[in-house]
């Protein structure tokens, strides 16, 4: 299944997405489970699959994308998690233990609505990710259970402020957290239908050239190892979204920088999942 939320004239709904558009479940079964969170919280994926062959109510057009969990519990980011990525710095030797921070909702958009460069920098980057999706509440899992807490994977353009990742001398929380800065998207594939286990490629495109792209194959740590390790210290609730890395290739990277400016359009694009598009703007 493919699921996602939206706006229709101005209500939030949920639904599936099917090839000719949306079915929507806030018609079918939003009483009970007002939002997708509700509905995974509830354990009923089973109730939005039973309606998988019915009729789109709305085209893709008709639709304002929200990030498919709207506001989630918890956003934890992996930072260095392929290893081209870890290469590009000084200190390359393999981490011990995954590096890690915290975004807030309000720094995230949804599929094709425009991400903000603020008015305080220039130093404005992507970094495309794949997402996890929590879908059961969970704590203290081995690796070898991880997998059963997961609903599915979704995308995101963990977009970044590159100077103001520096102002603190051991976080990144700052450049991380700007308003409608990033986003999530389109949808969440459920993990019936991809397969977490992988490979996943992945990529990201500036304005149609792909700056980023390769394999969850060279991850440092894997998914079920990302879920098991942040379960040690933090229960995972349903909703829950895990951005698991970027590979190599940010701008930032590049010698000079390439900064996104307004104007330019960033597609992260993974295997089985789809495409994630967003038109960079400046803070008005």
């Amino acid at each position: 299944m493919r699921l996602a939320s939206y706006l229709v004239a101005g209500a939030a709904h949920y639904g599936l997405v099917v090839p000719a558009g949306l079915v929507d479940l806030t018609q079918r079964i939003g009483g009970q489970y007002p939002t997708l969170r509700h509905l995974l919280e509830a354990g009923e994926l089973a109730r939005a699959a039973a309606y998988e062959t019915a009729a789109a109510d709305f085209r893709a057009d008709d639709v304002i994308f929200l990030p498919p969990i709207v506001v989630p519990e918890k956003i934890w980011c992996i930072g260095i998690n392929y290893r081209d990525r870890n290469a590009e710095y000084p200190d390359n030797s393999a981490p011990r233990y995954p590096s890690l921070f915290a975004r807030a909702p309000t720094s995230i958009v949804g599929h094709l609505q425009p991400i903000v460069r603020p008015r305080v920098s220039k130093e404005f980057d992507y970094e495309g990710e794949i997402v996890l999706v929590i879908g059961r509440e969970a704590r203290h899992v081995p690796r070898e259970t991880a997998f059963e807490h997961l609903c599915g994977l979704t995308l995101c353009n963990e977009g970044s402020v590159r100077d103001w990742m520096r102002h603190g001398q051991f976080n990144v929380t700052q450049g991380k957290n700007f308003d409608r800065s990033g986003s999530i998207g389109p949808w969440i594939v459920t993990c019936d239908e991809l397969d977490p286990r992988g490979p996943i490629d992945i990529s990201t495109r500036v304005n149609g050239e792909t700056r980023q792209h390769d394999s969850t194959a060279h991850l440092l740590f894997g998914f079920a190892e990302l879920v098991a390790y942040l379960t040690t210290f933090a229960t995972l609730k349903p909703g829950d979204l895990i951005a698991t890395g970027t590979p190599a290739g940010a701008g930032g990277r590049s010698d000079p920088p390439r900064w996104l400016v307004p104007g330019d359009v960033v597609e992260v694009e993974a295997t089985g999942i789809g495409v994630l598009s967003n038109r960079v703007v400046d803070e008005a």
